[in-house]
């Protein structure tokens, strides 16, 4: 035929290194159709068939099904758009697959005193978890935290400094801090801390000033009390006086109070009180976590400042 060399399943076999009973059910599925038959009745193949089968051996290898090859064989459906269609499918099983990691990671890292089911029932929690469920872990974490605050002027911009936002592509270390923060997010205990602490600033704050909130405290301490810290100031020392003073004048005016800052012990005793509230690891915790996940620098811990505040403030008090 026009002195075209013809191939039989043999001869393709060989040279393309499948198998006979491979290359016999693509041409009985219609994906390698022979190009002519001999005589006897025994298929024959074009040069054209050995760059099909390379071509249908490598979309199978790809895990395209035989329907979708068939379709681009027969012109139906450009190579290029199956490509991108299954590209796109491999990342989502490769975003599937790094969740799965980061969790298997995240609870091989966990404390082996823990009970196995605990581990079992975190782990198959988290695998399963949709964004729409991550959204609503959050939701549900951050209205505890701030049940009955919901008028307050700054809850807003408040809950959005605090809500994780996991990247649609997250980087492994996202993922793991993920988990680990889910974890916290169901910790009932640091919930409780959390929402006192906020609905303790939130009634703080000055009736006029809409903004007074933790953030606005913890700053304060972070500008005032960590350069004493750096500097190897003692709370007890008189280095510290100023300092103090000026922590305490910077509450009272969050309170809208009128009073002399250091002639009320109260005053002392309350801020020490708010401070040593908010010094809990949990919270540095949380705050590192979500950093991570959002992809924002890293905070600096506040528990040296607030151990030192606290301190400093107690010390200062008179004994009963």
């Amino acid at each position: 035929m026009n002195g075209e060399t013809f191939y039989s399943i043999g001869d393709l076999a060989r040279r393309t290194g499948l198998t006979v009973k491979t290359i016999r059910f693509y041409a009985d599925t219609g994906l390698v159709p022979p190009t002519d038959r001999t005589p006897a009745g025994y298929r024959r193949y074009g040069a054209d068939a050995v760059a099909r089968i390379d071509l249908v051996r490598t979309l199978r290898e790809l895990g395209i099904d035989l329907a979708t090859i068939r379709k681009v064989l027969d012109r139906e459906l450009s190579l290029p758009d199956v490509a991108e269609t299954h590209a796109q499918a491999l990342d989502v099983q490769i975003r599937v697959l790094r969740q799965r990691r980061a969790v298997l990671t995240a609870i091989v890292g966990r404390d082996p005193a823990r009970r196995e089911t605990d581990q079992s029932d975190l782990m198959h929690q988290l695998a399963c978890l949709s964004e729409a469920q991550r959204r609503h872990l959050v939701d549900d974490f951050l209205g505890a935290v701030f049940d009955g605050l919901h008028d307050h002027p700054a809850f807003a911009a408040v809950t959005r400094s605090l809500t994780p936002l996991l990247p649609d592509d997250p980087e492994p270390e996202q993922i793991e801090a993920w988990v680990e923060l889910a974890e916290l997010l169901q910790d009932h205990d640091f919930r409780a801390t959390l929402h006192g602490m906020a609905h303790n600033l939130a009634v703080d704050r000055a009736p006029d000033d809409g903004t007074a909130l933790p953030r606005i405290l913890a700053e304060a301490v972070r500008a005032q009390v960590t350069p004493a810290v750096e500097n190897g100031t003692a709370p007890e020392s008189p280095a510290a006086d100023p300092i103090v003073a000026a922590l305490v004048a910077h509450y009272a005016r969050i309170l809208g109070s009128s009073q002399a800052p250091h002639d009320t012990p109260a005053l002392h005793g309350r801020l020490a009180a708010r401070l040593e509230q908010m010094n809990d690891p949990r919270r540095d915790q949380y705050l590192s976590l979500l950093a991570v996940i959002n992809g924002w620098p890293a905070p600096d811990s506040l528990e040296p400042a607030l151990t030192w505040a606290a301190e400093a403030l107690r010390v200062r008090m008179p004994r009963r």
